[in-house]
């Protein structure tokens, strides 16, 4: 027997605890709480992106262990003043949950990964573990204890990015009975092929609606192109196979969605675009690289030595190939279908009045021109008569304009809304018409505008995808710099934060870039990195209260309590509303009854 025990030490002493006479539910309760030991890493809890993420190690004596029963520890965070509690999750000893601690055999050990999600509410706050000792079998006994604070929450530091919205205006509107014009809708293919998709980055639908609204068609152009990469490029006919499937697809809806127009009636044109590179380069140059950047590809492609195949290999050896084939090549792989039509001509009325007739649908909408009824919204100083107003334009033309200008009237709705969950349904609904736009005609600027909504309602997934849609479909430097600004600040708000840096390298250096490049080098713990950029952005801005902060910050977690001092005087000093924020900021917390935190607050 003595073997066996020196064999199986860990077995002898479950035996030996399932053997203890009178061990009941309490005493057990009460050994486990006597030896155990709970920590959490990090010890005061952080908001990643949108969740709290932490580590529970929790060790307890073996000596407690009882067959047929466990001890429990469950956790919950409180917050809102105590008022509100959730539960997080449970640590439970039973096998198969726990290992024995390497350096001491009598101490059993788990560790678990937990997880909640962050709201703003739940700072300050605290995480509480409950233990219990519990029956397994069904409606077993349970024996409660105290519980106990295990750590505070939540430092709320990653959320100090910075975020200069663009003002978002309403195109201006003017009255034209000029019904005539081009309509151009851009598709793109998957790689190496040439099906029409019918979904992000095409027109389908627009198409559609179009040859349903019976406009009366003159010509169609259409052509199509290929991107230079291997799989795209290896195929010769395969710009001719998008053309003509764009072209057997207009015919077809034409055939049986259009009662105006004949197939027969209507001159077709086509173009297959193979092997341009001057298309290549027209989109690199209204790319977000770096000028060295796009001098190089340019000369590496206006070499008259080399293949059209070399010259794609070379290409890939660049150091930001990446941005050539996420960013540029997925554009490359286009179909264009351009429709000259005409419609006949409406006479003016009073517009205003006739407008109102037509949103209450005692007249129909043809009454007025398309531009005459979106001019209507602008005779109006209600924000709720320009909503009706273009939600009929965009019921009854379905154009580009009025999705839009109805997007920018929600987005000025929801400014107004002092409800938080009123007001994000009226920026989702703002997203979802700016896409509706988008998909008209298709821009870096409108794909930005649907960014920027998502983005304000707190839709993270959404607004990253569509910040990466506005850049691959490339346009003006600014606006490209701008969007990469934002990006970057969301995949900052996500916990992405080399994401993050990579989308600054590609903007310019403004205070928005400065603020968040300083953050990121924070909560990655280089603070001399992070003091300096800071410093950077008060050069930008020299009267910045978050910059001032900010630094405070930095002084806090290099334990420099005199410089902490300083800087978190000269913020509340610009704006009093940082010395409630300091109060209950936990990266003050080991400074928070000192006189040097006091005496700045003051």
């Amino acid at each position: 027997m003595r073997v066996y025990l020196r064999l199986f030490p860990s077995v002898w002493v479950v035996l030996a605890a399932s053997a203890l006479p009178g061990c009941t539910l309490p005493r057990m309760l009460k050994v486990a709480q006597e030896g155990q030991q709970v920590t959490v890493q990090p010890s005061v809890l952080e908001s990643n992106g949108e969740n709290v993420l932490f580590e529970v190690t929790a060790r307890v004596p073996a000596k407690h262990l009882k067959s047929g029963n466990a001890y429990n520890l469950a956790l919950s965070y409180r917050y809102d003043n105590g008022l509100r509690e959730d539960t997080v999750g449970r640590l439970t000893f039973v096998s198969g949950e726990y290992t024995y601690d390497t350096e001491k055999k009598d101490q059993l050990v788990i560790t678990k990964q937990f997880s909640f999600p962050y709201s703003p509410r739940k700072s300050p706050g605290e995480l509480l573990a409950l233990p219990d000792a519990h029956q397994l079998k069904p409606n077993g006994k349970r024996v409660k204890g105290q519980s106990f604070r295990v750590a505070r929450g939540i430092v709320t530091t990653g959320r100090l990015v910075v975020r200069q919205d663009t003002a978002i205006n309403l195109l201006p509107e003017t009255a034209d009975n000029n019904m005539s014009g081009t309509r151009i809708l851009p598709f793109f293919f998957d790689q190496g092929s040439a099906a029409i998709r019918n979904y992000l980055g095409t027109n389908v639908q627009a198409l559609e609606d179009f040859i349903e609204a019976n406009q009366h068609t003159k010509k169609v152009m259409i052509a199509a192109g290929h991107s230079p990469d291997s799989i795209d490029s290896r195929d010769a006919r395969l710009a001719d196979r998008r053309v003509q499937g764009l072209l057997r697809y207009y015919k077809k809806r034409v055939d049986t969605d259009s009662y105006l127009n004949k197939v027969s009636n209507i001159q077709f044109e086509t173009v297959a675009y193979h092997r341009r590179w001057d298309l290549f380069l027209n989109k690199v140059q209204n790319s977000a690289l770096k000028p060295a950047q796009i001098d190089s590809v340019v000369l590496l492609i206006n070499d008259s030595q080399g293949t059209f195949a070399q010259k794609e290999r070379r290409l890939r050896a660049l150091s930001f190939y990446d941005y050539l084939d996420q960013y540029i090549y997925p554009v490359m792989r286009f179909g264009t279908v351009a429709v000259e039509y005409t419609a006949p001509k409406r006479y003016d009325s009073e517009i205003y009045l006739l407008s109102k007739k037509i949103v209450e649908k005692e007249m129909e909408a043809d009454a007025l021109t398309p531009e005459e009824l979106r001019y209507s919204a602008t005779l109006t100083p209600l924000l709720a008569e320009k909503q009706r107003i273009y939600e009929t334009a965009v019921a009854t033309t379905g154009r580009w304009e009025a999705y839009h200008n109805l997007a920018v009237v929600l987005l000025q709705r929801s400014e107004k809304e002092a409800s938080d969950k009123v007001r994000k349904a009226y920026l989702r609904r703002a997203a979802t018409n700016f896409t509706l736009a988008a998909h008209r005609n298709p821009t870096a600027d409108l794909f930005y505008r649907v960014a920027t909504a998502y983005h304000r309602a707190g839709d993270r997934l959404e607004a990253l995808q569509n910040y990466d849609y506005a850049i691959k479909l490339g346009g003006p430097r600014p606006v490209l710099e701008k969007v990469f600004a934002d990006k970057a600040a969301l995949e900052i708000e996500v916990g992405q934060l080399d994401d993050a840096l990579g989308s600054i390298s590609y903007s310019g250096k403004s205070y928005q870039n400065t603020m968040n490049r300083a953050l990121i080098y924070l909560l990655k713990g280089n603070y001399d990195g992070a003091a300096g950029i800071y410093r950077e952005a008060l050069d930008l801005k020299p009267s910045d209260p978050m910059a001032y902060y900010c630094l405070a910050v930095v002084a806090a977690r290099r334990q420099d309590e005199a410089q902490m001092g300083q800087f978190l005087r000269r913020a509340v000093q610009l704006d009093r509303a940082y010395a409630n924020r300091a109060v209950e900021d936990l990266e003050f917390r080991d400074y928070a009854a000192g006189k040097m935190f006091l005496e700045a607050l003051r």
